[in-house]
């Protein structure tokens, strides 16, 4: 049975209630789709300061493959993205990445009460690799799917 995007994307939202971040098959530096579901104050923030340049999440995501909770992150952050997350709200998180059918895609979960258990870390895992694989290879997606998750782009980025 084929779960549509926008059923992961809410599943992946209710395990994540600070947010998160879900960069979709990256060409180079570029995703294909960006959807983004923190606080406002935090992307503005985090845009402001030019964080993505020096984000341990985002360094970790083109690196690796699998999952790595934030706090193990934190300590390779000489710039302090991850305190600064913490001071908005989310100091708890888990970031993921895949690479398949030659495409990479990358994510970052946040909440802001506990650390993730395994079971949402495996839950997290499952939902972003079945997003990755059903949004891989767009351009042979229906018009309509592409336009659907064209626009969740522009809303959850601009949310």
């Amino acid at each position: 049975m084929r779960v549509e995007p926008d059923d992961l994307l809410r599943r992946m939202r209710g395990r994540s209630p600070a947010g998160f971040a879900i960069a979709l098959h990256v060409s180079f530096t570029t995703p294909r789709y960006l959807l983004q579901a923190y606080d406002a104050g935090w992307l503005e923030v985090y845009s402001r300061k030019g964080y993505v340049m020096v984000d341990p999440t985002v360094r970790w995501g083109f690196q690796n493959e699998g999952s790595a909770r934030w706090s193990a992150l934190g300590l390779d952050d000489p710039e302090g993205v991850l305190a600064a997350a913490a001071t908005q709200g989310m100091p708890y998180g888990v970031s993921m990445a895949t690479t398949e059918g030659g495409s990479r895609s990358m994510a970052s979960f946040a909440h802001s009460t506990r650390e993730m258990s395994d079971l949402d870390v495996a839950a997290l895992w499952a939902d972003f690799r079945e997003l990755h694989r059903a949004t891989h290879g767009t351009d042979r997606l229906a018009p309509e799917m592409h336009e659907a998750l064209r626009q969740m782009s522009i809303f959850l980025t601009h949310a």
